[in-house]
């Protein structure tokens, strides 16, 4: 039974084969049938040997006939069309499945109720007499049923465009006849609009024009006001201005008043006791026998006088002897004023600005309490960074100028504020304070001759 079976299955494959060649397609296969084709080889792919295979299909024989189709659709089309052998063992595996559409077309009368797509990608694949009539017919099968569902597509889209457009005809009178409702209503509300806008449009010009008056009116009431603000403000100022001359000019004088009487006592008794001392230092000198008033002492004759700062500068004493301040310093009330600084940064520069105090107050302070002189240091507030704590040694007036005001100005202001008269001896090497305190009536003398005086015991 085997042998014979293949024996008529070689027979059969040999027949095709020649029917094959005598018969061959003058069109391509229509798009359909080529898919049905693949679909059939793709199953038979699967019962072949690998050795059967042509070489460029052997890669797909693991895969699923679906998987097959896909990835290897177009290779076994190309295989079945131009490779005999392989068509004819495919055609073999679909004899020996027992298709009854193959062996219908083994016999030469397919069914009519078959697909033809079907038949003919049987057709093509076993290549009975008169394939290619098969093909050809199935495909203008294909085509015209194509055709038919084409237009039936066509009809029912055709159809529904209609319904639609009837639909949208429906909805477009609808939707007008309801614009045109909107659109009297829309007129009508902006016919009340206008209306209402006209009469704002009144009523804001009727307020603005009365907003406009009201700033004219209110522009000439703040301009009254700022000229009654004005003559107010000015009148004010002259009295406040009046006031405060008037309460300076009494605060000056009763100021005056008190300075004037406290600083002239206090002038008059230094230059009393200026002369007293004088006296009786002139009476010691001359020892004199003290005598009563005579009428001969009313006779203008010369008289000897008092000595003074200028009568021991006329003596031959040099400027640079110490002997020369002692003598200034014996006079009567004589009032040494020393500028500090001056003195101790030509003295002791390198020293510290406290220690520079220190040395040099401790010097003043034996000189006072040798000579019995007033003695004031007077030291430049300039350079201080803070107050300075000083507890200013027996016999010494410290004083630091205040902001603003140098040392050689409250040496000056020092100077002036002794009567005419008084013995005032200022140590100071600079030139400037030397000058302006001889014209006062001081007598200067350097910073050297005091450090020289100092440093004698």
């Amino acid at each position: 039974m085997v042998e014979h079976r293949d024996g008529a299955e070689a027979a059969g494959d040999a027949g095709g084969a020649d029917d094959g060649v005598l018969e061959v397609l003058d069109r391509p296969l229509p798009e359909g049938i080529r898919r049905r084709v693949v679909g059939l080889v793709a199953d038979a792919f699967g019962r072949l040997t690998v050795a059967e295979l042509p070489a460029q299909l052997r890669q797909y024989a693991r895969f699923t006939p679906s998987r097959r189709a896909k990835f290897a659709g177009n290779a076994m089309a190309a295989a079945v069309e131009g490779d005999a052998a392989f068509r004819q063992r495919i055609a073999a595996k679909l004899r020996e499945a027992g298709s009854e559409l193959a062996e219908a077309l083994e016999s030469g009368a397919p069914p009519a109720a078959a697909d033809p797509e079907d038949v003919a990608a049987m057709a093509f694949v076993l290549r009975p007499p008169g394939w290619v009539k098969l093909v050809t017919a199935a495909g203008e099968e294909a085509a015209r049923a194509g055709a038919e569902r084409a237009g039936e597509e066509a009809q029912r889209e055709l159809q529904r465009l209609r319904e639609e457009l009837a639909t949208v005809r429906a909805e477009a009178r609808s939707e007008a006849e309801r614009v045109r409702a909107e659109l009297d209503a829309t007129r009508k509300e902006a016919e009340g609009l206008r209306r209402k806008l006209r009469s704002a449009d009144s009523d804001v010009r009727r307020g603005e024009a009365a907003l406009r008056k009201a700033r004219e009116e209110l522009e000439a009431v703040r301009a009254e006001a700022q000229a009654d603000k004005a003559a107010a403000q000015g009148e004010t100022r002259r009295v406040k201005a009046r006031l405060a001359e008037a309460e300076a000019a009494l605060e000056a004088s009763r100021r005056a008043a008190r300075e004037g009487r406290s600083v002239e006592d206090m002038r008059l008794r230094l230059l009393l006791d200026s002369v007293l001392d004088a006296a009786q230092g002139l009476r010691r000198e001359l020892a004199l026998p003290p005598v009563s008033v005579r009428p001969a002492d009313t006779v203008d004759a010369v008289r000897p006088g008092t000595m003074s700062p200028k009568d021991i500068a006329t003596r031959a004493l040099s400027e640079t002897d110490p002997a020369l301040l002692d003598q200034l310093l014996a006079l009567p009330q004589t009032h040494l004023v020393v500028d500090g600084y001056n003195v101790t940064k030509t003295g002791y520069p390198t020293m510290p600005l406290d220690k520079q105090r220190l040395r040099l107050l401790g010097g003043l302070a034996m000189l006072a309490a040798r000579t019995g002189a007033e003695v004031t240091c007077v030291f430049d507030g300039a350079e201080l960074a803070a107050p300075v704590l000083l507890a200013p040694p027996r016999g010494v007036r410290v004083l630091f100028s205040k902001p603003g005001v140098t040392a050689d100005e409250l040496i000056r202001q020092l100077v002036r504020a002794e009567p005419p008269g008084r013995p005032v001896v200022v140590v100071s090497t600079d030139r400037e304070v030397a000058d302006g305190v001889a014209k006062a009536g001081a007598r200067p003398v350097s910073s050297a001759l005091l450090l020289k005086r100092l440093a004698r015991p």
